[in-house]
């Protein structure tokens, strides 16, 4: 059976970066730009040269990619020339393959927003289309295609066919609101295909409805041929179709992996899950743990029912293979879970257990009690591990805290200002041998983190490449004597990120448990060696 090739357009360097709180830097573009072009995306809309100097910079090189480096722009202004319009010059100066512009198809935008007529409308497109196709391919996204269409749909359908018939390769169908709902936009593609061949069509669905993937699939549905849309779902209010959903249910949902053919390799599908934490990890945002395919709860089991069948066989409560998408299968341990889930996180973890050995009761009883005083254990594995390790067969000391004191001080600085700075002193034991040191930080549990890790003795080599990136504190009891819960994600050079737990009714000391079980897991999985004693 033949497969039809279906296109796939990122606009993440440029309606995702529309993004509140979102900026790409010069190096950023490129970065992502070459991570899109490795997964095998078609068309990779870099921004909008001439807008501001990021963009124009990002064009003014050659990037030397398999995929269509697109320009984005407006259409020429209305009243003037296509050669004498400098924004449309700036575009089709750009280096890009490919040139794509935004075009009114609303005719409530074109009389209101752009204050023309209909007519000189559709010749703003025709001439911007002209101009495109002599300096390469040339799209042309029809802004608010599907709210013009429910207005007017003749005057919507002009819109696309003059681009169409001026030689566009592809005309793209923007629900720029967001506000579609999938039966009308197959309806309405449906309808654009008896007019315009799908073979030329696109769509650019916006999520304000938590609807976008879905409007995407109805478009492919009724014939449309391109897809647009953003790495995690980026985009201005609500963001855009999100691609990193969208690859892994066309490659692997039968209705479109039998009819279809997309440029992403199945190797390069198994890099998704890595592609999107990268993403978030350039923009230095917190990945979505709830994200479809990529997220860490995305084929993680709680419950203890559902733990044993996925242990039996995991099409029991798994649509698709985690390794299919770089993802990986995780059975939490909690208040919730069974002896499948113990015995199943026991064998992630590599310690290995004689399913009848009564300590595995035991340690579930334990993570039981601990979890109903406030302890987390399915969003911190790491304290699990070491938990676990503790009662079935040991963890060493690696060190001993003697003591630690913490002070937070407001006093001027050198330049004469106030300001606030906590001061740490953390006394340790290391094979005997006493160690103290002294930290300031921005903070009390800065302060207490730069103190712990600055001496270690010979252990220090161990933890040069520890990292802190998450503090996050929960309030289990209300109050001023309230149990606090705080958990501690770090990182290392290899790019493991662990969490650890500490709960108690003091907030430091809480954090201190928490820092220290992250080095103590940094310890174990460096190979670090055992004491010859401790304190």
């Amino acid at each position: 059976m033949t497969r039809e090739r279906l296109y796939l357009f990122d606009t993440t360097l440029r309606d995702g970066a529309q993004t509140a709180g979102i900026s790409f830097s010069l190096d950023d573009k490129v970065a992502v730009a070459r991570m899109l072009d490795a997964l095998g995306i078609d068309y990779i809309e870099g921004g909008y040269p001439g807008a501001n100097p990021t963009d124009s910079a990002f064009f003014a090189t050659d990037h030397a990619l398999k995929a269509k480096m697109t320009a984005f722009g407006m259409t020429k202004r209305a009243g003037r020339s296509a050669a004498n319009d400098p924004g449309l010059k700036a575009v089709l100066d750009a280096r890009a393959d490919a040139y794509c512009f935004v075009a009114k198809s609303w005719d409530y935008h074109v009389e209101v927003a752009l204050g023309i007529s209909l007519v000189e409308n559709l010749d703003t497109i025709r001439e911007t289309v002209r101009s495109a196709r002599v300096k390469g391919e040339a799209l042309v996204d029809c802004e608010h295609f599907f709210d013009g269409y429910k207005a007017n749909p003749d005057y919507a359908l002009s819109c696309v066919q003059a681009a169409y018939e001026e030689g566009a390769r592809w005309v793209v169908l923007c629900d720029t609101n967001g506000g579609t709902l999938p039966e009308e936009v197959e309806a309405i593609v449906a309808e654009v295909v008896r007019h315009v061949p799908g073979s030329h069509l696109g769509i650019h669905p916006h999520n304000d409805t938590g609807q976008a993937v879905a409007n995407a699939l109805a478009a492919v549905r009724a014939g449309a041929r391109q897809i647009q849309g953003t790495l995690n779902g980026l985009g201005e209010r609500c963001g855009n179709a999100d691609l990193v959903s969208l690859i892994p249910t066309l490659k692997l949902k039968p209705a479109y992996a039998q009819a279809f053919d997309i440029g992403v390799s199945d190797e390069g599908l198994r890099q998704l899950t890595q592609i999107s934490r990268t993403l978030d990890a350039i923009l230095n945002r917190q990945p979505n743990r709830h994200a479809p395919y990529v997220g860490a709860n995305a084929f993680a089991h709680k419950g203890g029912i559902h733990a044993s069948a996925v242990a039996k066989d995991p099409r029991t409560y798994e649509h698709v293979a985690p390794e299919a998408v770089g993802n990986a299968r995780k059975l939490l341990v909690s208040d919730q879970a069974g002896r499948s889930n113990v015995l199943a996180e026991l064998k992630r973890v590599g310690i290995e257990v004689d399913p009848k050995d009564p300590r595995v009761m035991r340690l579930l009883e334990e993570v039981k009690e601990r979890e109903a005083n406030g302890w987390a254990f399915e969003g911190a594995e790491a304290s699990f591990e070491l938990l676990a390790r503790r009662m079935l067969g040991g963890v060493p000391r690696f060190f001993d805290v003697l003591s630690f004191r913490v002070g937070v001080e407001r006093r001027h600085n050198a330049l004469g200002e106030l300001a606030t700075v906590s001061e740490a002193v953390v006394k340790v034991a290391v094979d005997g041998e006493v160690l103290m040191s002294v930290a300031e930080g921005n903070g009390p549990v800065n302060a207490l983190d730069l103190a712990l890790r600055k001496d270690l003795g010979k252990y220090q080599p161990y933890i040069d490449d520890l990292r802190l990136t998450d503090f996050r504190v929960r309030i289990l009891d209300g109050g001023t004597g309230a149990v606090t819960s705080v958990a501690l994600e770090s990182t290392d050079s290899a790019g493991e990120v662990w969490t650890t737990l500490g709960v108690s009714s003091n907030i430091i000391d809480a954090s201190f448990q928490a820092l220290e079980d992250s080095i103590t897991y940094k310890f174990l999985k460096a190979g670090a060696p055992a004491p010859r004693q401790s304190a």
